[in-house]
């Protein structure tokens, strides 16, 4: 076998390797084994025909295919490391010809990993963000979650408004026909909550106790195999009830939190709201910084490697519908997407992500960045802390499933990102500098609710395509 490589892109090559006919002829003996062994041949086992007489049934063109695939993987296997490469996706088959006095040769098109020769300036930087501040609403809003939690329901003689609770019993029809799964008895709804039937809060506002309303619905993902049919709700209600609330007090203060008066209580959740807004601006900083950066690359992303992570995404997203008994059409229907904005979503995902690594590997690269002693051991131990386990446990499982590198891989890169992090300047509207110095919150002793202005998206993961490590 020979191999020739030529460079075809930035980070591409292209290997031509040679195969000789003879190798091809050992390549027919195995190619032959494996069609007798789905062959039935009279009077021979599967897999025990004579090559001979398989290529009699099969015609010696079809053998020589079959040969031919046969012999490219272990071939252009060998071409790879006899080339030095090390490939980020797998190596395509771009054309295969037959050479003259016998023999072929194949085209491999090689993607490999994007590296940075050198790497924007990113010190001091100045990336406009907003000033964190706790606001009082905030703060009032973070009160009466703790209230609402110990609140109490009292029937009311008004209309039913968002927050309200309504005992009902509701009836969803499909073509006349009831859909047991989607109707209720003495079912006590807080409207304006959007968790039953999509189409169920409309009907709902505005009733009071005796009253008897219909209107339209929706059945929502995973109710039967009707789901996304427009049904007709039938409401009947029985009693219509408003939340009261307990007094905020030092009493109360007392007796269902650690604080001893209001005042404690609004100063520590005015902290911990001022720690969240922080932590998201933090978040925004790092992210527009990295944005502005690697705007700055000169970096053209091969094409296979951004197909390579789309396909990675989009299987992974399948895979998760999946265990929800999702379909990917309740998917776009949730989300307001056709197929063709979800793959658009998803690639400008894939680009954003992959640009992002391969600056903080030539941050790595260039600006010498190492694993410092004791970093690894760190990282096993909050691995371990996260997943309940113990760090023995971890650590032979990263051993045993090779991702003890790939672990290693992220310590280097977040040092790297820490590094432009540190390196940038958040400033407000006028050019002064924002101090986002994390603020220690306390946790515990904040309502069970979430940070103001958090939301839970899909968010773009590590790059699934492996970089050259």
């Amino acid at each position: 076998m020979q191999t020739e490589m030529k460079e075809t892109g930035r980070y591409e090559r292209t290997l031509t390797v040679l195969l000789e006919e003879d190798e091809l002829e050992a390549a027919k003996d195995t190619a032959a084994r494996k069609l007798s062994k789905e062959m039935k041949i009279k009077g021979f086992r599967p897999g025990k025909a004579p090559r001979s007489m398989v290529e009699r049934m099969v015609g010696a063109e079809a053998l020589r295919t079959e040969a031919i695939e046969e012999a490219i993987p272990g071939a252009v296997g060998d071409a790879l490391v006899e080339s030095d490469l090390n490939p980020v996706t797998i190596p395509q088959v771009s054309d295969i010809r037959d050479r003259d006095g016998g023999g072929i040769e194949v085209d491999v098109l090689v993607t490999l990993w994007p590296t940075l020769e050198a790497i924007p300036d990113f010190s001091g930087r100045e990336i406009e963000v907003e000033l964190p501040s706790a606001e009082e609403e905030e703060i009032e809003q973070q009160v009466d979650v703790l209230r609402n939690q110990f609140a109490t329901l009292e029937e009311i003689g008004r209309p039913a408004d968002d927050g309200d609770f309504v005992l009902a019993n509701i009836t969803a029809s499909l073509n006349g026909a009831e859909v047991e799964e989607a109707s209720a008895s003495d079912l006590l709804y807080e409207v304006g909550s959007e968790s039953f039937i999509p189409g169920l809060d409309p009907v709902l506002l505005g009733v009071s106790s005796g009253d008897i309303k219909e209107g339209p619905g929706t059945l929502p993902p995973g109710f039967t195999d009707d789901a996304g049919a427009e049904v007709t709700l039938r409401v009947l209600v029985k009693e219509v009830r408003g939340k009261k609330l307990p007094e905020l007090t030092d009493e109360f203060v007392g007796e269902v939190t650690e604080f001893e008066s209001v005042e404690e209580l609004r100063e520590q959740i005015e902290k911990n709201v001022l720690s969240w807004k922080v932590e998201s601006t933090r978040r925004i900083f790092q992210d527009q910084l990295i944005e502005a950066i690697v705007a700055d690359l000169d970096l053209e992303l091969p094409e296979a490697l951004v197909e390579a992570e789309v396909e990675a995404r989009v299987r992974d997203l399948l895979h998760r519908l999946e265990h929800q008994n999702i379909s990917i059409e309740d998917y776009f229907r949730a989300t307001g997407m056709d197929e063709q904005q979800f793959i658009s979503s998803v690639r400008e995902q894939s680009v954003a992500s992959l640009s992002t690594r391969v600056l903080l590997d030539g941050v790595i690269a260039i600006d010498g960045i190492e694993v410092a002693d004791g970093d690894y051991e760190e990282a096993v131990a909050s691995l371990a802390a996260s997943a309940d386990s113990d760090i023995a446990t971890v650590e032979a499982a990263l051993s045993e499933g090779g991702q003890d590198q790939a672990l290693t891989s992220d310590i280097l890169r977040q040092k790297a990102l820490a590094r432009i992090v540190e390196a940038g300047t958040p400033v407000d509207a006028n050019g002064n500098p924002v101090d986002l110095t994390p603020v220690l919150a306390d946790e515990e002793e904040v309502p069970d609710e979430e940070a103001p202005g958090q939301d839970e998206s899909l968010d773009p993961e590590e790059p699934a395509a492996q970089s050259e490590e």
